[in-house]
């Protein structure tokens, strides 16, 4: 059975990650290294943080919630770190739980689109980072161009449709302003997409955060 590297599991949470009442899995790995992450530990050396786990084994810890999604349309949301680099893990989980609970994932998309296509089956619901539209900033921010994951959302709009994908824009200090982010609506509105996240993100304390786990890499 496959196994992955996950950084965390949290219980109970409300109207924070996908319908009803979730819980939270977050997946040890990711490709890109945005300067504000709010989990580097997913993309820097496996430690003590990360434990590695199978798909029957998760479904095993989680089910003990299951009346709470059954009742509320809930279930799992996949994060991380990146979720669509561990395809085979999600889909075996979804053959465990069935079709009664919701899975949602998290994702940048900028993954090979096959990753994608692999899942997308499973999935239910997406919540998809998309940061901002101009590469520029974008490559800046996240040290990668967003080409692979605009495509892969062309795509996935295509094969399941708006209604179940939310996009984040969020206003990025240092990196963007409230013009550049109407611009990455008004564009992913031409695909369309109806369904947006705004919000600023909200930068004291993450600098610590990340120099420790940047030092702590170098180190390794």
């Amino acid at each position: 059975m496959t196994e992955a590297s996950i950084i965390g599991i949290h219980r109970h949470r409300i109207a924070t990650d996908g319908e009803g009442v979730t819980t939270l899995v977050g997946f040890w790995g990711c490709p890109l290294r945005c300067k504000y992450c709010l989990n580097p530990q997913s993309w820097q050396t496996k430690d003590s943080q990360s434990k590695s786990i199978t798909p029957e084994q998760l479904f095993n810890n989680v089910s003990i919630d299951q009346l709470y999604f059954l009742a509320t349309g809930g279930g799992i949301t996949f994060g991380g770190g990146e979720p669509l680099l561990h395809p085979d893990f999600i889909n075996e989980f979804r053959d465990l739980c069935g079709d009664d609970w919701n899975i949602t994932i998290e994702t940048s998309l900028n993954v090979p689109l096959e990753n994608l296509q692999k899942v997308y089956q499973s999935i239910n619901n997406y919540i998809v980072d998309i940061k901002d539209t101009n590469d520029e900033i974008y490559k800046k921010y996240t040290g990668k161009s967003n080409s692979q994951a605009l495509e892969n959302l062309s795509w996935l709009i295509q094969e399941v449709g708006q209604e179940c994908i939310l996009v984040r824009t969020p206003l990025i200090p240092k990196y963007n302003t409230p013009e550049d982010v109407e611009k990455s609506v008004e564009l992913l509105q031409e695909k369309g997409l109806t369904r947006f996240n705004r919000f600023t993100y909200i930068t004291s304390g993450l600098d610590k955060k990340i120099n420790y786990y940047q030092e702590k890499a170098r180190n390794d």
